[in-house]
Protein backbone atom coordinates (compact mmCIF):
# COMPACT_ATOMS: atom_id res chain seq x y z
CA UNK A 1 0.00 0.00 0.00
CA UNK A 2 0.73 3.50 -0.86
CA UNK A 3 -0.23 6.29 1.03
CA UNK A 4 -0.83 4.47 4.47
CA UNK A 5 0.15 7.58 6.70
CA UNK A 6 -2.66 10.15 5.76
CA UNK A 7 -5.04 10.33 8.28
CA UNK A 8 -7.66 8.14 5.54
CA UNK A 9 -5.11 5.72 4.41
CA UNK A 10 -4.17 4.89 8.05
CA UNK A 11 -7.72 4.21 8.71
CA UNK A 12 -7.79 1.88 5.55
CA UNK A 13 -4.92 0.36 6.39
CA UNK A 14 -5.74 -1.10 9.90
CA UNK A 15 -9.10 -1.64 8.11
CA UNK A 16 -6.81 -4.53 5.95
CA UNK A 17 -4.71 -5.62 8.99
CA UNK A 18 -7.47 -6.47 10.53
CA UNK A 19 -9.60 -8.64 7.36
CA UNK A 20 -5.85 -10.70 8.29
CA UNK A 21 -3.82 -9.39 5.66
CA UNK A 22 0.15 -8.13 6.62
CA UNK A 23 0.33 -4.74 5.26
CA UNK A 24 3.61 -3.61 3.93
CA UNK A 25 3.27 -0.12 2.93
CA UNK A 26 5.87 2.95 1.84
CA UNK A 27 6.22 6.08 3.69
CA UNK A 28 7.57 9.36 2.01
CA UNK A 29 8.37 12.62 4.56
CA UNK A 30 7.78 12.07 8.00
CA UNK A 31 9.70 8.92 9.26
CA UNK A 32 7.48 9.76 12.82
CA UNK A 33 4.36 9.57 11.26
CA UNK A 34 5.24 6.03 9.46
CA UNK A 35 6.66 4.36 12.39
CA UNK A 36 3.29 5.45 14.59
CA UNK A 37 1.22 3.99 12.22
CA UNK A 38 3.37 1.13 11.46
CA UNK A 39 3.35 0.47 15.18
CA UNK A 40 -0.41 0.46 15.56
CA UNK A 41 -0.71 -1.68 12.24
CA UNK A 42 1.31 -4.44 14.24
CA UNK A 43 -0.84 -4.74 16.83
CA UNK A 44 -3.24 -6.36 14.73
CA UNK A 45 -0.96 -8.00 12.26
CA UNK A 46 2.86 -7.80 13.72
CA UNK A 47 3.96 -9.31 10.67
CA UNK A 48 2.96 -6.15 8.63
CA UNK A 49 6.37 -4.04 7.33
CA UNK A 50 7.17 -0.52 5.89
CA UNK A 51 9.82 0.86 3.22
CA UNK A 52 10.36 4.71 2.40
CA UNK A 53 9.75 5.32 -1.14
CA UNK A 54 9.07 8.41 -3.00
CA UNK A 55 6.51 6.76 -5.62
CA UNK A 56 7.08 9.87 -7.93
CA UNK A 57 10.12 7.82 -8.53
CA UNK A 58 9.97 4.70 -10.57
CA UNK A 59 12.96 3.43 -9.41
CA UNK A 60 11.82 3.61 -5.85
CA UNK A 61 8.88 1.49 -6.64
CA UNK A 62 11.23 -1.17 -8.30
CA UNK A 63 12.98 -0.98 -5.18
CA UNK A 64 10.01 -1.05 -2.93
CA UNK A 65 8.60 -4.18 -3.99
CA UNK A 66 12.09 -6.10 -4.60
CA UNK A 67 12.11 -5.61 -0.81
CA UNK A 68 8.25 -6.63 -0.28
CA UNK A 69 9.10 -10.01 -2.41
CA UNK A 70 12.04 -10.39 -0.17
CA UNK A 71 9.53 -10.54 2.73
CA UNK A 72 6.65 -12.21 1.27
CA UNK A 73 5.62 -14.58 -0.85
CA UNK A 74 2.22 -13.29 -2.12
CA UNK A 75 0.53 -10.57 -2.95
CA UNK A 76 -3.32 -10.40 -2.96
CA UNK A 77 -3.94 -6.66 -2.76
CA UNK A 78 -2.53 -3.51 -3.88
CA UNK A 79 -3.89 -0.35 -2.61
CA UNK A 80 -2.18 2.77 -4.67
CA UNK A 81 -3.05 5.92 -2.17
CA UNK A 82 -0.22 8.08 -1.97
CA UNK A 83 -1.04 11.86 -3.16
CA UNK A 84 -0.15 15.23 -3.45
CA UNK A 85 -2.86 17.63 -3.39
CA UNK A 86 -2.62 21.97 -3.22
CA UNK A 87 -3.98 24.67 -4.81
CA UNK A 88 -2.24 25.44 -8.54
CA UNK A 89 -4.31 28.46 -10.13
CA UNK A 90 -4.01 28.28 -13.64
CA UNK A 91 -1.81 31.24 -14.52
CA UNK A 92 1.36 30.63 -12.05
CA UNK A 93 1.05 26.59 -12.25
CA UNK A 94 4.88 26.10 -12.63
CA UNK A 95 6.78 22.83 -13.97
CA UNK A 96 7.85 22.32 -10.54
CA UNK A 97 3.96 22.40 -9.42
CA UNK A 98 2.56 20.24 -12.52
CA UNK A 99 5.72 17.51 -11.69
CA UNK A 100 5.18 17.09 -7.93
CA UNK A 101 1.34 16.88 -8.30
CA UNK A 102 1.25 14.60 -11.70
CA UNK A 103 4.16 12.74 -10.98
CA UNK A 104 3.35 11.77 -7.40
CA UNK A 105 -0.55 10.86 -8.13
CA UNK A 106 -0.49 9.61 -12.03
CA UNK A 107 2.69 8.07 -12.35
CA UNK A 108 3.60 7.29 -9.14
CA UNK A 109 0.00 5.01 -9.39
CA UNK A 110 1.15 3.67 -12.98
CA UNK A 111 4.32 2.09 -11.99
CA UNK A 112 3.01 1.02 -8.41
CA UNK A 113 0.01 -0.86 -10.54
CA UNK A 114 2.54 -1.98 -13.24
CA UNK A 115 4.88 -3.58 -10.82
CA UNK A 116 1.88 -4.97 -8.72
CA UNK A 117 0.20 -6.76 -11.82
CA UNK A 118 3.94 -8.27 -12.95
CA UNK A 119 3.51 -10.47 -9.34
CA UNK A 120 -0.24 -10.64 -9.74
CA UNK A 121 -0.84 -12.35 -13.46
CA UNK A 122 1.54 -15.29 -12.41
CA UNK A 123 -1.00 -16.28 -9.00
CA UNK A 124 -3.66 -18.84 -9.33
CA UNK A 125 -5.86 -17.36 -7.42
CA UNK A 126 -8.19 -13.99 -7.80
CA UNK A 127 -6.03 -10.70 -6.18
CA UNK A 128 -7.01 -7.09 -6.60
CA UNK A 129 -5.87 -3.37 -7.44
CA UNK A 130 -7.74 -1.05 -5.65
CA UNK A 131 -6.75 3.24 -6.91
CA UNK A 132 -7.82 6.26 -4.79
CA UNK A 133 -9.11 9.00 -7.14
CA UNK A 134 -11.19 11.75 -5.93
CA UNK A 135 -14.63 12.75 -7.49
CA UNK A 136 -12.68 16.10 -8.65
CA UNK A 137 -11.75 13.40 -11.71
CA UNK A 138 -15.52 14.63 -12.90
CA UNK A 139 -15.89 18.31 -11.75
CA UNK A 140 -14.29 22.02 -12.79
CA UNK A 141 -11.66 22.78 -10.30
CA UNK A 142 -9.84 25.86 -12.01
CA UNK A 143 -7.55 26.10 -9.15
CA UNK A 144 -6.54 22.40 -9.55
CA UNK A 145 -5.97 21.14 -13.20
CA UNK A 146 -2.97 19.73 -12.32
CA UNK A 147 -4.52 17.87 -9.49
CA UNK A 148 -7.88 16.60 -11.13
CA UNK A 149 -5.90 15.54 -14.43
CA UNK A 150 -4.26 13.68 -12.57
CA UNK A 151 -6.79 11.84 -10.52
CA UNK A 152 -8.74 11.64 -14.18
CA UNK A 153 -6.17 9.88 -15.66
CA UNK A 154 -5.70 7.15 -12.52
CA UNK A 155 -9.60 6.09 -13.05
CA UNK A 156 -8.63 5.95 -16.82
CA UNK A 157 -5.72 3.70 -16.00
CA UNK A 158 -8.24 1.81 -13.88
CA UNK A 159 -10.01 0.35 -16.64
CA UNK A 160 -7.03 -0.12 -18.71
CA UNK A 161 -5.30 -2.34 -15.95
CA UNK A 162 -8.72 -3.83 -15.32
CA UNK A 163 -9.24 -5.10 -19.02
CA UNK A 164 -5.64 -6.15 -19.27
CA UNK A 165 -5.57 -8.19 -15.92
CA UNK A 166 -8.87 -9.46 -16.12
CA UNK A 167 -9.86 -12.41 -15.19
CA UNK A 168 -8.03 -12.74 -12.17
CA UNK A 169 -7.16 -9.33 -11.13
CA UNK A 170 -9.67 -7.43 -10.26
CA UNK A 171 -8.79 -3.42 -10.81
CA UNK A 172 -11.43 -1.11 -9.32
CA UNK A 173 -10.95 2.51 -8.16
CA UNK A 174 -12.28 4.31 -4.57
CA UNK A 175 -13.34 8.05 -5.60
CA UNK A 176 -14.34 10.02 -2.51
CA UNK A 177 -15.89 13.29 -2.16
CA UNK A 178 -14.86 15.93 0.67
CA UNK A 179 -13.84 13.54 3.80
CA UNK A 180 -13.54 15.06 7.04
CA UNK A 181 -11.78 16.67 8.99
CA UNK A 182 -12.34 19.51 6.31
CA UNK A 183 -8.45 20.47 5.83
CA UNK A 184 -8.71 23.22 7.87
CA UNK A 185 -11.36 24.60 6.02
CA UNK A 186 -13.80 27.75 8.41
CA UNK A 187 -16.93 26.60 9.52
CA UNK A 188 -18.70 28.53 6.69
CA UNK A 189 -16.73 26.96 3.82
CA UNK A 190 -17.73 23.84 5.04
CA UNK A 191 -21.32 24.56 5.66
CA UNK A 192 -20.96 25.56 1.70
CA UNK A 193 -19.53 21.84 0.72
CA UNK A 194 -22.18 20.46 2.81
CA UNK A 195 -24.74 22.80 0.69
CA UNK A 196 -23.76 20.13 -2.16
CA UNK A 197 -24.28 17.14 -0.90
CA UNK A 198 -27.93 15.64 -1.00
CA UNK A 199 -27.09 13.48 1.76
CA UNK A 200 -25.97 16.74 4.11
CA UNK A 201 -23.20 15.38 5.52
CA UNK A 202 -18.86 15.68 5.12
CA UNK A 203 -18.03 11.83 4.40
CA UNK A 204 -15.37 10.42 6.66
CA UNK A 205 -12.60 7.61 6.90
CA UNK A 206 -15.37 4.98 8.05
CA UNK A 207 -17.18 5.50 4.34
CA UNK A 208 -14.24 4.77 2.52
CA UNK A 209 -13.47 1.53 4.47
CA UNK A 210 -16.56 0.22 4.03
CA UNK A 211 -16.26 0.86 0.10
CA UNK A 212 -13.20 -0.96 0.10
CA UNK A 213 -14.00 -3.75 2.35
CA UNK A 214 -17.39 -4.23 0.13
CA UNK A 215 -14.72 -4.83 -3.39
CA UNK A 216 -12.58 -7.10 -0.80
CA UNK A 217 -15.82 -9.67 -1.28
CA UNK A 218 -16.99 -9.16 -4.23
CA UNK A 219 -15.63 -11.25 -7.21
CA UNK A 220 -17.36 -9.72 -9.53
CA UNK A 221 -16.42 -6.18 -9.75
CA UNK A 222 -13.84 -4.55 -12.03
CA UNK A 223 -12.73 -2.05 -13.88
CA UNK A 224 -15.17 0.31 -11.45
CA UNK A 225 -15.09 4.10 -9.80
CA UNK A 226 -17.50 4.05 -7.19
CA UNK A 227 -17.99 7.25 -5.99
CA UNK A 228 -18.21 8.10 -2.29
CA UNK A 229 -19.54 11.44 -2.15
CA UNK A 230 -22.82 11.39 -1.08
CA UNK A 231 -24.35 12.77 -3.86
CA UNK A 232 -22.19 15.25 -4.34
CA UNK A 233 -21.88 14.13 -8.62
CA UNK A 234 -25.66 13.99 -9.23
CA UNK A 235 -26.63 16.39 -11.75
Amino acid sequence: MTGATGSVGTQIALAVAGQGYSVFFTWHGSQKRAEETLEKIRWISPESEMVRCDVSKKSEITSAFSEFSRQFDRLDLCIASASNFFSTPIPDVTEEEWDSLVDTNLKGSFFTMQEAARIMRNQSFISRIITMTDISADLVWQGFAPYTVSKAGIQHLTRIFAKSLAPNVLVNSIAPGTITPGQGKAVEQEEEMVAKIPLKRLGEALDIVKTLLFLLESDYITGQVINVDGGRLLR
